[in-house]
């Protein structure tokens, strides 16, 4: 499974999400398709999802755009609402709407996503894209309320997941990232979008 940050150089994330380093000054943000550093930094916080599609697409073998177009051809399609200091979404419902009519991905939006379902469609070829708090990069820690960023499960396990991560923290937590499921309902929404490859 092919892994895409939703930050062009997947090895600074660390630098970035831990604010050492503006996003902006990410030496690849031309990369994004962005017009401007300061346009790829503003998408490149809210982009979560974009990352999934990418790493999706690139596993099928489908070309992959570069984020910020996707995004931005996304929100045409209602799977965002761009306000000039934030973003609203992702939303789910056009997201996946989008997504069948322009990629032929077909997707289920389910509110209530249950380990067992999630399993189920992996098992089965597929893929998730779930809602959990991004500290999921630090599963040691206890984040402060659950969701507000997606990461897509690559696998599943008797007692645990495997996600890549588009915030994932390079060597830790980016690719295949194992988190027990003890620890995932910490930090997970209980939603997501089931994909059926």
């Amino acid at each position: 499974m092919p892994y895409y940050s939703q930050w062009e150089s997947a090895d600074l994330v660390e630098q970035i999400v831990t604010g050492s380093l503006p996003a902006s000054q990410d030496p690849r943000w031309a990369d994004s398709g962005a017009a401007t550093a300061a346009e790829y930094e503003f998408w490149s916080w809210r982009i979560c999802g974009m990352a999934c599609l990418r790493m999706i697409l690139a596993h099928r073998g489908d070309p992959v755009p570069p984020s910020v177009p996707l995004a931005e051809e996304c929100t045409l399609a209602g799977g965002y609402i761009r306000h000039p200091d934030r973003v609203d979404g992702l939303i789910y419902a056009p997201f996946a709407s989008w997504i069948t009519d322009r990629c032929g991905i077909k997707a289920t939006v389910r509110g209530q996503l249950p380990h067992a379902d999630i399993a189920e469609t992996v098992h089965a070829g597929g893929l998730a894209i779930i809602s959990v708090h991004p500290w999921i990069r630090w599963p040691e820690r206890t984040p402060p309320k659950r969701g507000g960023h997606l990461v897509l499960v690559t696998g599943t396990g008797p007692q645990h997941l495997l996600v890549h991560n588009p915030s994932g923290l390079p060597g830790r937590s980016q690719e295949h990232a194992r988190v027990d499921l003890g620890t995932f309902d910490r930090f997970y929404a209980g939603r997501g979008v089931l994909i059926h490859l």
